[in-house]
C-alpha cells in the first residue's frame, strides 16, 4: 500500500507503450502522413471515381452523427436494435461525444453524465464506486455496457480516454438490453462506444493537472491502412496520479486500450482490448446516518474524515470482438463476444453518526473481490415490404455469465471519531473473517440469457412507425457461503417473457410524437432473518413503464419533453410474517431537455426533471404515501458555451447543477437539503506551426459548497459533494 512505490515502474510502462505504439503505427510526432501513389490512366482510358457516401444507417454499429458536429448526438444504441436516431424511435436516448469529454476535461464517466438532468450521481456502497440513478432508480457501475455488451467494462470506475460516445437510455430496457448482471437499471441504462481510427491520421498528446497535485499524461493515436483504408488502429494510453482536492486523498489511474477494426464491402469487424487500474489511498467515503433523524451540516468540502489506512485497488482486463456480415443488401448477420476480469482489494472505514455534533463510531472492513464475466450476442436483422408497409425486423440472442469470488476481514466498529475533528486510529485488529483474502472463495454464479424478436412497421415514408417485440429472458443464480458450500435457499431460476410496443408519429418534419410500454426484470431481494421464509429469494421483479413524449430537431436546436410512470414491486412483510413482493414504488415524472446552437457562437445544453417517487403497500401501511429513498424532487442542469467575440479560438463555458431535497429513509424522517453547484471553464485553440494546440481550464464547484449530495438506495450510506477542483490541460494534435 505504498502509493509512490510504483512511479518508476509506471514511467517505464508509459515509455514502453509509447515506443510500441509508434512502431506499430509507423509514425511519430514529427512524421508526415503516408501518401499513396495512384497510377496515371493511359490515353483513351476512362476513369470513373465513385465516392462512397458516409451515410448513417440505422440499426448497426455506425455512430449517429453528432448534432451540429459538436458535443451531443441526438440518438444512440438501443440494445439489440443498434444505433438509432432519437427522432425515429419511441424511446428517450441521447449521446455525449468525445468532444464533450475533452472540452469538459471529463476524467471519469460521472463527469460526463452530470450533464443530463435525468441522471443523478450517487456514491458507492461504502466503497469508491461511481453509481447512478436514472428516473429515480439505481444503476450500478457494474451494469454499464460497452457496444451493447454487459460485463465488459471495469466494475467500479470508468475512465473516459478510450470512449467515443456515452449514450444514456432513459427508461426500463430489458427487452432492448436483457437483464443486467447486477440486476439494476430499472429506470435507464448507460452504454459506451469505443474510439475508432478515422480516415485522417491522428496523434494527440495531452498533459493535465487537477488540484491538489494530480498530474496526468495521455496519448491518443489512430491510423488507417490498406488501399481503401479498410484497416484501422486506435490506441489510448493514460497515466494520472497525485493528491486530490480532498486533503490527504491520493488517486492513481493507469489505462491502456487498443481498438482495431476492418471495413470491407460486406464484412465489418472490430476488436477492443483494454487494461485499467484505479487506486485510491486515504480516500473519503461519506458517512452512515445511523439512527439520526436530522443530519448535521456537511463539514468543509476538503475535510477528510476517513483514515489513512483506507485504500482501494481496482484492476480490470477486458476485451470485445464484433462482426457484421451483409448476407444480402437488406439482411445483416451480427455477433459480438466480450469478457473481463476484475480484481479488487480494499480496506474501508465509514463513520456512523451518533449526534448532531458529528461524533461517530468507526471500524474497518477489508475485502477481496474478483469477478470473471463472459457475454455475447448474435442475431440477424433485415427489411422487407408487405404492400405499403415496410418492416424492419430483428431476431437476437444475448447472454452474460458471471462468477464472483470474495473474502473479508472485519474489525470492531467501536472506535470513536468526529467528522468535524477527525481522530486518527491505528488499523484495528480483525475480529471476524470469511474465506482467505489471498485466495477468495467462489460466492456466486449468475447466468442471464434471452432471445428476442422485434418488428418496426412503418408507413407514409416513415411518418408513422410502430415497434413491437418480445423477449424471453432466463435468469439463473447460485450463491455460496464463505466456506464454498452452495446455499439452496438463495438459488434462483426464473423465466419471463416481456413485451414492448411503441409508436412514433411525425406530423411535421422536425417533430416526433411518441409513446411506449416497456418492462424491466431483476432478481428479487432475500428475505430478512426475522421472517418465516428467512434467507429465501423472492421471485423475479417485473417493473413496468409507460411513457409519452415529443421530440424536436430544428437543425440548429433540438430537445424533448417526456412524461413517464414506472411501477416497481418492492419487498415487504405481510401479516403472516412472510417476506414477498407485496409493496410498490411508483416513480412518476416529467423530463425536459434542450440542446443546440440557437445563435452563432452560443451553444446550450440543459434540462430539468421533476420526479414524484411514492411508496405504497408498505408493511402494515406505515410508510404508504412516503417518498422513496434518495430520489430528489427535481434536478436541473443548465449549461452554455460562448465563443468570445473578437478573440478567435477563445470559448467560455459554465454549468449550473441544482438538486432538490431527498429523503434518507423510508419513514421520511431523515432529509437531505437541496443543493446547487456551479462549474465554470474556458478553452483557447491556437495554431502552433502546422499543429493545433488547445488549452483548457475548468473549475468545478466554484463556490466550494459544503453539502450532502446523495444517498444510495438502501439509505445506509450518504455521500458528500466534492470540493472546489481546478482542472488544467493542454493538448496538441500532430
Amino acid at each position: 500500500m505504498h502509493f509512490t512505490s510504483h512511479c518508476a515502474r509506471a514511467s517505464f510502462v508509459r515509455c514502453s507503450l509509447a515506443v510500441l505504439i509508434s512502431s506499430a503505427l509507423n509514425t511519430s510526432v514529427c512524421a508526415a502522413p503516408a501518401t499513396t501513389k495512384t497510377p496515371k490512366p493511359s490515353e483513351g482510358d476512362v476513369m470513373t471515381v465513385v465516392a462512397k457516401p458516409d451515410v448513417f444507417t440505422p440499426g448497426g454499429d455506425q455512430l449517429i452523427p453528432a448534432f451540429l458536429d459538436g458535443q451531443i448526438a441526438n440518438g444512440g444504441r438501443l440494445g439489440m436494435l443498434g444505433e438509432q436516431n432519437a427522432a425515429d424511435v419511441p424511446f428517450s436516448v441521447i449521446g455525449f461525444t468525445s468532444r464533450m469529454i475533452e472540452d469538459q476535461q471529463a476524467q471519469t464517466l460521472s463527469d460526463v453524465v452530470k450533464n443530463d438532468a435525468s441522471v443523478q450521481l450517487v456514491g458507492g456502497y461504502g466503497n469508491f464506486a461511481e453509481t447512478y440513478r436514472i428516473r429515480g432508480f439505481q444503476l450500478d457501475s457494474g451494469d454499464i455496457s460497452l457496444g451493447g455488451l454487459y460485463g465488459v467494462m471495469p466494475r467500479q470506475v470508468v475512465s473516459t480516454n478510450m470512449i467515443e460516445r456515452v449514450e444514456v437510455f432513459k427508461g426500463s430496457n430489458t427487452f432492448l438490453n436483457g437483464v443486467s448482471p447486477g440486476g439494476s437499471g430499472v429506470g435507464g441504462a448507460i452504454n459506451l462506444e469505443p474510439k475508432r481510427a478515422g480516415d485522417e491520421p491522428l496523434v494527440h498528446v495531452g498533459l493535465d493537472y487537477t488540484s491538489e497535485s494530480r498530474i496526468g499524461t495521455s496519448l491518443d493515436t489512430g491510423r488507417r491502412f490498406g488501399d481503401n483504408n479498410q484497416f484501422g488502429a486506435r490506441v489510448n494510453v493514460l497515466h494520472r496520479e497525485g493528491e486530490s482536492a480532498i486533503h490527504d486523498q491520493k488517486d492513481r489511474t493507469t489505462l491502456a486500450a487498443v481498438g482495431l477494426d476492418y471495413r470491407g464491402d460486406r464484412l465489418r469487424t472490430s476488436m477492443d482490448l483494454g487494461y485499467q487500474k484505479q487506486t485510491v489511498h486515504g480516500g473519503r467515503l461519506g458517512i452512515k446516518p445511523g439512527k439520526l433523524t436530522e443530519l448535521p451540516d456537511a463539514p468543509a468540502a476538503t475535510l477528510n474524515y476517513s483514515q489513512q489506512w483506507v485504500y482501494s485497488d481496482m484492476e480490470t482486463q477486458f476485451g470485445m470482438l464484433r462482426a457484421d456480415y451483409d448476407l444480402t443488401e437488406k439482411w445483416v448477420f451480427y455477433s459480438a463476444i466480450g469478457a473481463s476480469h476484475n480484481d479488487e482489494m480494499g480496506a474501508y472505514a465509514v463513520p456512523t453518526l451518533l449526534n448532531q455534533q458529528g461524533d461517530a463510531t468507526i471500524g474497518r472492513l477489508t475485502t477481496a473481490y474478483q469477478s470473471d464475466n463472459f457475454s455475447g450476442m448474435t442475431g440477424i436483422r433485415g427489411t422487407f415490404d408487405t404492400a405499403f408497409i415496410k418492416h424492419n425486423v430483428n431476431f437476437g440472442y444475448s447472454g452474460v455469465n458471471t462468477r464472483t469470488r470474495a473474502a473479508y476481514t472485519m474489525a470492531s466498529s467501536g472506535y470513536t471519531t468526529n467528522i468535524f475533528d477527525p481522530q486518527p486510529i491505528d488499523n484495528p485488529p480483525t475480529l471476524y473473517s470469511g474465506s482467505d483474502l489471498n485466495n477468495p472463495v467462489t460466492r456466486s454464479r449468475t447466468r442471464t440469457t434471452g432471445a428476442a424478436v422485434s418488428d418496426t412497421l412503418s408507413v407514409l415514408d416513415d411518418k408513422a412507425m410502430l415497434t413491437l417485440g418480445l423477449r424471453r429472458q432466463e435468469v439463473t443464480i447460485r450463491n455460496y457461503s464463505y466456506t464454498g458450500v452452495e446455499d439452496p435457499k438463495t438459488a434462483f431460476d426464473s423465466m419471463k417473457v416481456t413485451p414492448v410496443y411503441g409508436l412514433v408519429v411525425k406530423p411535421w418534419e422536425p417533430i416526433s410524437l411518441y409513446a411506449n410500454h416497456i418492462e424491466a426484470l431483476q432478481p428479487g431481494k432475500t428475505a430478512p432473518s426475522n421472517t418465516v421464509n428467512a434467507g429465501y429469494v423472492t421471485g423475479i421483479v417485473l417493473s413496468r413503464q409507460n411513457e409519452v413524449g415529443i421530440k424536436a430537431d430544428f437543425g440548429r436546436i433540438g430537445g424533448s419533453l417526456a412524461l413517464f410512470e414506472i411501477k416497481k414491486p418492492n419487498g415487504s412483510i405481510d401479516d403472516a410474517n412472510v417476506y414477498g413482493l407485496n409493496g410498490e414504488q411508483r416513480n412518476r415524472g416529467v423530463e425536459l431537455s434542450l440542446f443546440g446552437e440557437p445563435m452563432y457562437g452560443v451553444r446550450l445544453l440543459g434540462g430539468v426533471t421533476w420526479l414524484d417517487a411514492e411508496l405504497s403497500k408498505t408493511q402494515n401501511g406505515i410508510n404508504d404515501g412516503n417518498k422513496a429513498i434518495g430520489v430528489p424532487t427535481y434536478q436541473l442542469v443548465a449549461g452554455a458555451e460562448w465563443d468570445i467575440p473578437g478573440v478567435e479560438g477563445l470559448t467560455a463555458n459554465g454549468t449550473v447543477i441544482r438538486s432538490g431535497s431527498q429523503y434518507g429513509n423510508e419513514a421520511n424522517t431523515l432529509k437531505l437539503d437541496p443543493w446547487t453547484r456551479l462549474d465554470l471553464g474556458a478553452r483557447y485553440t491556437m495554431a502552433l506551426d502546422d499543429h493545433k494546440l488547445v488549452w483548457r481550464a475548468n473549475v468545478e464547484n466554484v463556490t466550494n459548497e459544503n453539502y450532502w449530495s446523495s444517498v444510495e438506495e438502501t439509505g445506509t450510506y450518504i455521500a458528500q459533494g466534492n470540493p472546489r477542483e481546478l482542472k488544467l490541460s493542454v493538448g496538441v494534435d500532430f
